[in-house]
């Protein structure tokens, strides 16, 4: 299909009564192609109306152009008709009559009696006949939609557009109206948009779904293709295997516009005060075992105590939205996967480089690959059962979740199913899902089994659904799980700040590792704002086994590792561990200036300064890298290890062009 709707560099500015603008749309890009149906979908404020009447001519941009078939849209015009939520029918006119008017109107070189026709067929069309001489006042709500359908259709406009025209309506009258909008979008090969605040609706109805971010300055956030073949029947979309995910796409985006809008309205100024350029800091974290450091640094009073004296933790519901939160700097810093600075920083967020720099290791360990309690009754135990079974039910889908490319979780059960023979992007399906997701798949049979830090191999053990058939102490015994991670800009302007946070947290980290502090601890975080969880889903010590036992020389769970030798320390030998792996599997590019790469997000000089200025030794000692596959990693040739492993996707290498301005962070 040919563009046939151009929306080329919107800006729309009102002017504000007591002086001033209001930026309500900026830099709005769109096509649609014809007979496309497009729906616009965001909060309330986000413009949605306002881009719906630029195209309709009803208002001008304030900069950009609007274009249908290649003609400007300078006004109103019989190629576009509008629906609007409120009717907007003559109430001393008939049915016939008020779609009479617009045919009337634009049809002047018709007959009467073949413009009569044509009222009479769309009335038809839309089901009114009986009601044809009835005035608005006689008609329910979804009646009258109908009659405001019927009269934009009459003139056969080239773009039928429709401002939440089912709004107002019922559940089940709206649900007929769609079936009967659906039907005559088919008969008819209209070019439809639609702005709706309904999820189902948008999915049911559209191609494709523009999604607006919050205003002021509300711009296209992300569009989303519907794949749903047509015709279509809304049993069928239901059904459709891809339905659930796009809803929650959508969901997600919604929630995290109305999540941005709260975090905007609570960002204060900066204060500063003790020799601090901050003390009010938003730091993100998952409701997770290994946030622990954090939640200890806030109610024990580490943070505090280093003159941060305002600092929120604002629990996430995924990485995705940490990842949100710092790229639009709506929070200071965050809990992160091991690999997700160098990710950012190698353009693995919109493919544009954010560099983000990691300069403490909050956590290690804690990780587990757990799989579905079928597998259990089936015999396997271990990569070589797995493979077998694959190999015997190769025709099913097999479906693991994993919670980020850039997390460890990712890396660990791709190198765990690699060292068995298990190609991960051929031989199984890997799914992204949020960690508080994982148990309700597993239990639905949507997955086969996660990778995923604690409490939840624990809990899928506890509630019978699935057991941990290996942890990572047997795929990399101390691999980094958790860092705290800032952007390079942010390190840059708040320098005392950011050491002040490292400082807490290894406080913090310390009072963790104190097995004293365990049951304080379990309590701390099982609280509602924290964790939520029940204390037997969080273990921090040996403590009692809550999982399968497969023998006596199995590890039971995953152990977190929150301070010893050479733990919290970052560093560049893992972190270029963890920047192989991505590009193993196609992640991120290998870059030629990897050296580069590394030392800008591996900052061990702040962390060697906040520790000194604690007291405390720097301990340098990790030991060498050795992994569930036997391969020996070798940090002055991380190429020729690439190169030797024998299950991997295609490598590509190239440079990646850092910020100059920067360079001198290094």
């Amino acid at each position: 299909m040919s563009v046939f709707l151009e929306v080329e560099q919107i800006d729309k500015v009102f002017a504000l009564p007591g002086g001033g603008n209001y930026i309500a749309l900026k830099g709005v890009e769109l096509t649609v192609r014809r007979g496309e149906f497009v729906s616009l979908i965001g909060h309330s404020g986000c413009g949605k109306s306002t881009l719906l009447n630029i195209v309709a001519g009803l208002d001008r941009p304030s900069t950009g152009r609007v274009a249908l078939a290649g003609r400007p849209v300078l006004g109103p015009g019989p190629d576009r008709m509008v629906v609007f939520q409120n009717y907007s029918l003559l109430p001393w006119l008939t049915v016939r009559e008020n779609i009479a008017l617009a045919v009337d109107e634009v049809y002047t070189d018709k007959s009467k009696k073949a413009r009569e026709e044509i009222v009479r067929s769309h009335i038809q069309m839309v089901g009114l006949t009986p009601a044809a001489e009835k005035k608005p006042a006689q008609l329910s709500g979804g009646m009258k939609q109908r009659v405001a359908i019927a009269r934009a259709l009459s003139i056969r406009p080239e773009l039928l557009l429709l401002d939440e025209p089912f709004g107002a309506l019922d559940a089940l009258t709206r649900g007929n109206l769609q079936e009967q909008l659906m039907r005559i979008c088919e008969e008819t090969g209209a070019t439809c948009m639609m702005v709706t605040h309904d999820v189902d609706e948008a999915l049911l109805l559209s191609d494709r779904i523009v999604m607006l971010t919050n205003g002021p300055q509300s711009r296209i956030g992300q569009i989303l293709e519907v794949p749903f073949e047509r015709p279509r029947t809304r049993l069928e979309v239901v059904n459709h295997p891809n339905y659930y995910s796009l809803r929650s796409e959508m969901l997600y985006f919604l929630g995290q516009q109305k999540r941005i809008k709260q975090l905007r309205s609570r960002q204060k100024d900066p204060i500063a005060r003790h020799g601090l350029e901050k003390i009010n800091l938003e730091v993100g974290y998952l409701p997770l075992t290994a946030c622990a450091p954090l939640v200890v640094a806030k109610e024990k009073g580490f943070f505090n105590r280093h003159g941060l004296e305002e600092v929120t933790l604002v629990r996430e519901p995924s990485w995705r939205a940490v990842v949100d939160g710092v790229a639009g700097g709506y929070i200071d810093a965050a809990q992160m996967p091991a690999g997700m600075p160098l990710w950012f920083t190698l353009g693995g967020h919109e493919d544009k480089p954010l560099p983000v720099v990691t300069a403490l290791t909050l956590s290690r360990n804690g990780n587990a690959v757990t799989l579905g309690k079928k597998f259990l009754d089936l015999g396997v135990f271990n990569q070589a059962d797995l493979k077998a079974y694959l190999q015997r039910t190769a025709r099913d889908r097999h479906t693991f979740g994993l919670v980020h490319p850039a997390s460890m979780h990712n890396l660990l059960l791709r190198h765990w199913l690699a060292a068995g023979g298990i190609h991960p992007d051929r031989d199984v399906d890997l799914t992204t899902l949020p960690p508080a997701q994982m148990i309700a798949n597993l239990k639905a049979g949507n997955i086969d089994g996660f990778c995923i830090g604690e409490p939840w191999n624990i809990r899928a053990a506890a509630e019978g659904i699935g057991f941990t058939v290996a942890t990572d102490l047997e795929i990399w015994p101390g691999h980094p799980g958790k860092v705290l991670g800032v952007r390079e800009d942010w390190a840059q302007t708040y320098p005392n700040t950011h050491l002040a946070l490292i400082k807490a947290l290894i406080q913090a980290c310390l009072y963790c590792a104190e097995e004293a502090n365990a049951e304080e601890i379990r309590g701390l975080l099982c609280r509602d704002e924290y964790l939520g969880a029940d204390p037997a889903y969080v273990q921090l010590g040996e403590g009692e086994p809550n999982t399968c036992a497969l023998g006596k020389d199995r590890l039971q769970y995953a152990h977190h590792l929150f301070a010893g030798a050479g733990v919290n320390r970052p560093s560049r030998t893992e972190q270029l561990w963890i920047l192989t792996q991505m590009a193993r599997w196609g992640d991120v590019p290998f870059p030629r200036n990897w050296v580069e790469v590394i030392e800008r997000v591996c900052r061990v000089q702040a962390f060697s300064t906040a520790s000194r200025e604690l007291g405390l030794e720097v301990d340098y000692r990790r030991g060498p890298i050795r992994l569930a596959d036997g391969t020996p990693f070798d940090a002055d040739d991380p190429l020729g290890y690439l190169k030797a492993l024998e299950i991997k996707s295609d490598v590509y290498i190239a440079e990646v062009p850092l910020p100059a301005s920067l360079a001198a962070a290094r």
